[in-house]
């Protein structure tokens, strides 16, 4: 029975309440919990993705997270939800990406890019492995400026701690077939997309890089990217 006006009548009213009070599916929870998954991985948060899909923070977490068994309607309303809705807080990691393999080509390891910039050393080995996938636009711009002053220099050598470490990037660099920033596309570096055509090269520079050592407004150790 439906009314006039088009909209439920009674009968599938109670149909569609008793639809929503019954606990959505394991594979629908499942298929949506990895979709929350993606959309944070494409750099979204908990907030946004609630947003668009017309749910609160708590509830897509708890989705997430697994703490609540989700109903069908929450369910499907994640599901809706597309990378492209979503408000872009985070960039690709892409270049930034590139720009720390090609440091390492030149010696330069995540440890000392780490202490350069202020960060946790595990976020920019997070980044160096391709397990971050987008980059908050602060850390991208700062990893920039240091790409820029380090890009054609070596690590230093001056004790056995700084050479070891400096083979260990090399090493790291040859074994991932990493390109060197000179034969990196500056055009097209932060492209999403962008694959150099060259791999590992030999590459020696213009001399030893300086030491940096960062501002004390960006002295902090997040892990995140």
């Amino acid at each position: 029975m439906t009314t006039t006006g088009g909209g439920p009548g009674r009968g599938e009213a109670g149909e569609y309440a008793q639809w929503q009070a019954q606990p959505a599916s394991p594979g629908q929870r499942e298929a949506a919990r990895h979709h929350v998954t993606r959309l944070r991985q494409d750099g979204g948060t908990y907030r946004p993705i609630a947003a668009a899909a017309a749910l609160s923070p708590a509830t897509v977490r708890a989705l997430a997270t697994g703490r609540r068994r989700a109903q069908p309607a929450t369910a499907a309303a994640v599901l809706t939800v597309t990378s492209r809705t979503l408000p872009r807080a985070r960039l690709d990691a892409g270049g930034t990406r590139l720009r720390l393999r090609a440091l390492h080509v030149m010696g330069h390891g995540s440890a000392r890019i780490a202490r350069a910039i202020g960060v946790h050393p595990v976020t920019i080995r997070k980044l160096v492995r391709g397990d971050a996938r987008t980059v908050s636009q602060q850390l991208r711009d700062a990893i920039a400026d240091l790409y820029d002053a380090w890009w054609d220099k070596r690590a230093p050598g001056r004790t056995r701690f700084e050479r070891a470490a400096a083979t260990a990037a090399r090493k790291r660099a040859i074994a991932g077939n990493w390109c060197a920033a000179a034969a990196l596309d500056d055009d097209q570096l932060d492209t999403p997309g962008y694959r150099p055509r060259q791999g590992w090269k030999p590459a020696t520079g213009t001399g030893i890089a300086p030491d940096i050592r960062p501002p004390i407004t960006r002295r902090h150790h997040r892990r995140d990217a």
